[in-house]
This record gives structure tokens, C-alpha cells and sequence, in this order.
């Protein structure tokens, strides 16, 4: 199981914006998830994973523009229901999944470029991992406004797409071009899988 964090990065962590929390999950409702991406407290979401690669794409969707420093912990994890007498359900979550994601979301990232942690009994995985998803992680962190404008209405593995984008944003193909290439968003891509990869070898 994949257990992510995702804390909002701050000037003033006292003051973490729930809105941005809520349009986090938003962004987030259609990974796979076994517990769904939800806020946990003030500026802190968090959501179970059993896929390597949805764990990759939560992880760069919070990364995107920095706002978040992201969290990944590794390992086996135990649901329990709960039935409370008002009719409400809830769900626990015990097991060293846990206890590593509690590890990987510690603060001391403040200072890093698209923070990315991974906790998991394989240190050296775990490292591995964590190398390949901050490198990932640069690329999405540091795209501009434009770029994103462009690469948003793109599709992997999609082919000649880049005229119709074009259409799209009344711009020609050579400048769609042009900003695919500089947004490295064919790398991203083809790193993602890799990265999902190392993460399966933490397990």
C-alpha cells in the first residue's frame, strides 16, 4: 500500500488555505484509491494507494506549481470499518504503511524544490524512489503558466494531437511545439513509469 501526504507549503504554516486542500481533491478524485484523497486537518491531505502509478500521479499533481511537499509511505496497511451510532462510516488504518507514511510526511522539506519524501522498510528503495520522483517532480514544479496551458490539453501516448491543442489555444503548431519541448513533458512521461517502478520495489 502506497500512503500519501500532501502538505501544503506556506510562508505561514500556521495558515494553510482549506480551499486549496478542497481543489487538491478535487484534482485527485479520479486516481485509484483504496481510502480516497480527503483532508486530514488544516493544509494536510492524505490518501491510501494499492497502484504504483497512481501514487506517482498524486504525487505530481500536488507538486504542480509547489504547493505541496508530498509524502510517501510504504508497506502493508489494515482497514477496519466503523460503524457509529449516527449512521456514519468510517475507516482506520493501522499497519508499518502507516507508521512509514507518518515518517514521510515529518517536516524539513521547506527549503527543497519539489519535496518528495518515501519511507519504507527498503531504505535503499525508498531512496531510489525518492531521487527518480523529485527529478519527475522538477519538471512539473517549474513549468510556467504558459507551458501549462499547453500540456493540459495534451494526452500521453496520444499521436499529431499537437495541431488540434493549437486550434484549441489559436496558436500555431511550431509554438505548441516549442512549449512541449521546453516543458519536457514527453520526459515526464516517460519517466513516470520508472518511477512507479521503484516505488513497487519498496513493497
Amino acid at each position: 500500500m502506497f500512503v500519501l501526504t500532501l502538505t501544503q507549503r506556506v510562508a505561514d504554516a500556521s495558515r494553510p488555505d482549506p480551499a486549496m486542500d478542497h481543489e487538491l481533491c478535487r484534482r485527485l478524485r479520479d486516481v485509484p484509491a483504496r481510502a480516497p484523497f480527503q483532508p486530514m486537518a488544516p493544509g494536510e491531505v492524505r490518501g491510501l494507494t494499492e497502484d504504483a502509478h497512481a501514487a506517482v500521479a498524486a504525487a505530481m499533481t500536488a507538486v504542480r506549481e509547489d504547493r505541496y511537499a508530498v509524502g510517501i509511505g510504504v508497506g502493508d496497511v489494515f482497514l477496519t470499518r466503523v460503524d457509529h451510532e449516527d449512521g456514519r462510516v468510517a475507516v482506520t488504518a493501522e499497519g508499518p504503511g502507516m507508521n512509514h507514511g507518518h515518517l514521510a510526511a515529518q517536516p524539513g522539506r521547506d527549503t527543497e524544490r519539489a519535496a518528495v519524501r518515501v519511507s519504507a522498510v527498503d531504505a535503499t528503495a525508498a531512496e531510489q524512489a525518492q531521487a527518480v520522483l523529485k527529478l519527475v517532480g522538477r519538471i512539473v514544479s517549474e513549468r510556467s503558466e504558459a507551458e501549462w496551458r499547453v500540456v493540459d490539453l495534451l494526452v500521453p501516448g496520444a499521436r499529431g494531437q499537437q495541431k488540434t491543442v493549437a486550434q484549441q489555444l489559436g496558436i500555431t503548431p511550431q509554438a505548441v511545439s516549442k512549449a512541449v519541448v521546453r516543458s519536457l513533458w514527453n520526459e515526464e512521461w516517460q519517466a513516470r513509469p520508472a518511477a512507479a517502478t521503484l516505488l513497487r520495489l519498496c513493497e
